[in-house]
C-alpha cells in the first residue's frame, strides 16, 4: 500500500487533533530513524550535520488528487482526502530538492554513511 508520501501529513493531522506535539513528530520522523539505522550526521539540525529540512505550512489545506500523487502506481488510499498542513519545500544535503509541487534534480542525494 503506497503510504510514505503522506506519512507526514497524517502526523500533522494528529497534531491538529491535539494527539501529538510538533516536537514529538520531529523526534519520530527525523531523530528516531537516524538513530535506529545509525545514519551518520543526519536527523538533527546541528552544526556538522547535513542540512536535511522540510518546510511545512501548518495551516494550508489541500486535497490528495491524481495530479499530486507521486507514487509510480499513481494511486493513494488517501485520494480525495483533505489534509491540513502541506510540505512547501524539501532541502536535502543543503540543496533544494522540492518546492511547491516541483522537483529539482540538478543535485541528487548522496550515499548515506552509517556509524560503525
Amino acid at each position: 500500500v503506497p503510504l510514505i508520501q503522506h506519512t507526514l501529513n497524517v502526523m500533522l493531522e494528529f497534531y491538529h487533533q491535539g494527539k501529538i506535539s510538533l516536537e514529538k513528530i520531529v523526534e519520530k520522523m527525523c531523530h528516531a530513524p537516524a538513530q535506529c539505522f545509525k545514519i551518520k550526521d543526519r536527523g538533527y539540525i546541528e552544526e556538522g550535520y547535513w542540512a536535511d529540512l522540510v518546510l511545512v505550512d501548518l495551516e494550508k489545506e489541500w486535497m490528495v488528487e491524481k495530479k499530486n500523487i507521486y507514487y509510480k502506481c499513481n494511486w493513494s488510499p488517501f485520494e480525495k482526502h483533505t489534509f491540513k498542513g502541506n510540505v512547501e519545500a524539501t532541502i536535502v544535503s543543503g540543496h533544494l530538492a522540492y518546492e511547491n509541487g516541483r522537483f529539482f534534480e540538478e543535485k541528487k542525494g548522496e550515499r548515506l554513511r552509517f556509524l560503525e
